[in-house]
């Protein structure tokens, strides 16, 4: 039998380590890598169709690059990086190039408050006054003309009941965004400067509460700020501030480890930017991120990169856990991507057109609903873009998007950076095709 010396075990301790550490790094950086496509029932032939895609609008100027990643059962069967992360600099896109996400922050912070619900801190019936009493006996705005000078004026009613947290979640709450659409309520939002970054969360939601709302609670879904008051809650019942919690409860737990509301000083070298505009020779302004602003709202501002978003997706497609780290439980994951909206919910004009172009609006005519963060889909057919019933997913502002196919086990997330809105319409029925097209088995 072997003698081992006291430095021989201290050598066997210390490599020890360095291969856990090594394999620690490497699984917080991504999920694992599938050998080849085909192990996970994809054609690698045809995934160089998605390729071929998006380089040739790299190469003609339409965009200047993205990352794509592919993933099923739990492993990771395409991922590219394709074009610049800056152009104009001539910075080659890296599959670690971070990228603002915008309002795929929404379904983090969604998973945040569901934690403090799972906690017993949190009810989704309660009335958000509970939790902010500012937003006690709120009022609806409603625009009447006024006969003697035929002009549209702006009048108030009282709300026929309080807009719950549950209508946060699922966006029924009758808070609207200023910038999508025009009506005087909008109006009032914009005049409101609500996005100014150098106010705070409690200074924005405090400003909300004195703004009319859009729609009575409960009777129309529109996109809104609705999670910025939720993440307002987050802070309260938690008794932390919004950044901090998501960096302590889901970031470091589950290793998004380029997850944060901005980008610290030695990793701005890897941040995307959106190409110069041609028709104004400027790039287009987009979400400071180069230092930790005063302002963390819960509907927009985080960054991320194709490998922290995929886990965090596919966290959500494990039922709430992540190689052994439970967030929520399988059952709290199953009710938030189920459909929240109830039967005759309305749906605001801005849903039908811009940026909820292209089946991204939850209605039923495209086989869709709204659960608590996420568009979730209820039928095979109906939407143009393919998918299965019960996948959920979102996008972002400035060109990015995920989604979750639990009927697949697949998950998808698409990075890119681009001007705000309709162009990224196109990219994301882009990838789903070329997705589903490459699926053999």
């Amino acid at each position: 039998m072997r003698t081992y010396r006291r430095r021989d075990f201290f050598n066997l301790i210390c490599i020890s380590v360095a291969v856990t550490c090594a394999a620690f790094s490497t699984l917080a950086q991504g999920l694992p890598e599938a050998s080849q496509p085909e192990a996970l029932g994809f054609s690698s032939e045809r995934l160089q169709r998605l390729t071929g895609a998006f380089q040739a609008d790299v190469d003609k100027g339409a965009i200047p690059g993205a990352v794509v990643l592919i993933a099923r059962n739990g492993k990771v069967a395409y991922l590219k990086a394709i074009g610049f992360q800056d152009r104009e600099k001539q910075v080659p896109m890296k599959t670690g190039s971070i990228f603002r996400i915008m309002s795929m922050t929404k379904p983090i912070v969604s998973v945040a408050a569901m934690m403090l619900v799972e906690e017993g801190k949190l009810q989704l019936l309660d009335p958000v006054s509970v939790y902010l009493p500012e937003f006690k006996d709120l009022q609806v705005g409603v625009e009447k003309v006024n006969p003697a000078t035929g002009n549209p004026e702006l009048s108030l009613e009282s709300a026929r009941r309080e807009m719950t947290v549950q209508d946060l979640m699922r966006h029924t709450s009758g808070l609207t965004y200023g910038t999508m659409g025009k009506s005087l309520v909008k109006q009032t939002y914009n005049d409101a400067k609500l996005f100014d970054q150098s106010q705070t969360l409690a200074e924005v939601v405090s400003k909300l509460s004195k703004l009319p709302l859009a729609y009575q609670p409960g009777t129309t879904w529109d996109y809104g700020m609705s999670a910025d008051v939720l993440g307002r809650i987050i802070e309260v019942v938690s008794g932390v501030s919004l950044d901090q919690f998501i960096a302590d409860r889901i970031v470091k737990p589950i290793g998004l480890v380029d997850t944060g509301f901005y980008v610290t000083e030695e990793k701005l070298e890897r941040l995307a930017e959106p190409q110069i505009d041609t028709a104004t020779g400027k790039r287009p302004p987009m979400w400071g991120v180069s230092k930790r602003p005063n302002l963390i709202l819960g509907g927009l501002g985080l960054v991320s990169t194709a490998s922290d978003y995929a886990r965090f997706a596919q966290m959500m497609l494990n039922g709430g856990e992540l190689n052994g780290v439970r967030l929520l439980s399988p059952r709290t994951v199953a009710f938030m991507t189920s459909d929240h909206l109830p039967p005759g919910i309305a749906f605001s004009p801005v849903t039908q057109k811009g940026f909820y172009a292209q089946a991204l609006a939850p209605s039923p005519e495209d086989g869709q609903g709204f659960g608590l963060g996420f568009v979730v889909r209820n039928e095979a057919g109906r939407n143009p873009l393919p998918g299965s019933p019960g996948e959920f997913y979102w996008v972002g502002a400035y060109g990015t998007a995920f989604w979750v196919d639990p009927k697949e086990k697949l998950i998808a997330v698409l990075m890119l950076q681009l001007p705000p809105m309709p162009i990224a319409a196109h990219y994301r029925s882009l990838l789903r095709s070329l997705v589903y097209q490459a699926l053999m088995d």
